[in-house]
């Protein structure tokens, strides 16, 4: 019996290859052997005093890591989190660009209704396309699919994982690939599935990819952000006329501009509630399996490289399409909303009273909601361009 929302649009020029995931027994069970045979380092004042979600302290507490790699090994359950991904439609189509193949997975939820508007959901590192599927029940795409029955279903909702991540190939060994190069091929994913017009949202290093989307690619008709990193006052009056809440938002940016911050530490460190143990459990040992790490590092090249930027600032990517932006208190870097104004053509936003960098992981019927919202407001400002 075919899948629901796996119709693909008629207009689409691509044929997209369904798609499911399989990791083989031997590997498992080889994998299982690894963890089982690391070492955890031995206990330290840092790593026993420290508090993950204090940004300039010490990271993650030893004893947190030694229970969590005791679970990894013995009691976790990677099919489980096989069966959720395959519950959705997903699928792997062809891209050239420039000489080069790429092959990029997407998990989707097509809609049979003739004017669903086409959605772009774009994770960010150290995440991939788990974000949007992550919460057993209330995920993002369980959300729609729970709310909507597909010929009903207001949009097709694409959830790629990027160049490098995942079940994506990595990008060309002989020449440099930039965030420009993934809008790239993000927009001939879209318009290679038919979508003439689209909505493309980010957080993370997906808010990167979404505002160069904004600014390079006509299909791109709005933006959606929750991070806007990079946006601060020019002065220190223009940081007095903000409100209390405001002045503490970005101090918290300025903590995390100085300090930064393993993998697991960032889905504690950077979330408001720490998420459950196997949803951290189900990212790492996903990257593990497809050897995510070196190929997905590459867009850092940009921020920290000779000469760093981080879009959101500069002049020259201010968005002139309609931007939307959702505020959540303990993203890493949370702007406030009155700075992101200079960042763009900001008609739409809401602040939220509770949630943090993994939006869309840690608050999905808010995250679904901001989006279904922001499309009913502005999308038909935008069609007809």
């Amino acid at each position: 019996m075919p899948k629901p929302f796996n119709t693909i649009p008629s207009t689409s020029s691509f044929n997209p290859t369904p798609f499911t995931v399989n990791v083989s027994e031997p590997d498992l069970q080889s994998f299982r052997q690894l963890v089982a045979l690391s070492q955890i380092g031995p206990e330290t004042y840092e790593n026993r005093v420290t508090d993950v979600k204090d940004l300039t302290s010490y990271g993650i507490k030893r004893s947190w890591l030694a229970n969590l790699k005791d679970h990894w090994a013995t009691t976790y359950e990677w099919r489980k989190m096989e069966e959720k991904i395959n519950s959705f439609p997903n699928f792997k189509v062809e891209i050239e660009d420039n000489g080069f193949g790429f092959e990029v997975h997407f998990a989707a939820l097509f809609s049979k209704k003739k004017d669903a508007v086409a959605l772009l959901l774009l994770h960010g590192w150290p995440g991939s396309f788990l974000e949007f599927l992550a919460d057993e029940s209330s995920g993002v795409l369980n959300v729609f699919r729970t709310k909507y029955p597909e010929d009903e279903l207001p949009y097709h909702i694409i959830v790629p994982s990027l160049p490098g991540y995942c079940f994506s190939n990595g990008p060309p060994l002989d020449r440099d690939f930039i965030i420009e190069d993934v809008a790239r091929i993000m927009d001939k994913l879209m318009t290679g599935l038919g979508f003439s017009a689209y909505v493309a949202q980010g957080g993370d290093l997906g808010s990167y990819i979404a505002r160069v989307l904004g600014v390079q690619h006509a299909a791109c008709k709005m933006v959606h952000l929750n991070l806007c990193i990079g946006v601060m006052p020019e002065s220190g009056e223009e940081e007095q006329a903000l409100n209390s809440r405001d002045q503490a938002a970005v101090r918290r940016a300025r903590d995390f501009t100085n300090m930064g911050s393993a993998f697991g530490e960032k889905f504690l460190q950077w979330s408001d509630e720490s998420p459950p143990d196997d949803e951290i459990l189900d990212s790492i040992t996903l990257w593990w399996f497809t050897k995510s790490f070196p190929r997905a590092i590459y867009p850092y090249r940009q921020p920290f490289g000779p000469k760093p930027t981080f879009f959101h600032p500069e002049k020259t990517w201010f968005i002139e399409k309609p931007l939307g932006y959702s505020w959540f208190p303990k993203d890493l870097a949370p702007v406030p909303v009155a700075l992101v104004a200079k960042a763009g053509n900001l008609v739409w936003s809401r602040k939220h009273e509770g949630g943090g960098h993994f939006a869309a992981m840690e608050k999905p019927m808010q995250f679904a909601t901001d989006m279904e919202d922001f499309v009913a407001q502005e999308w038909p400002t935008v069609q007809g361009e």
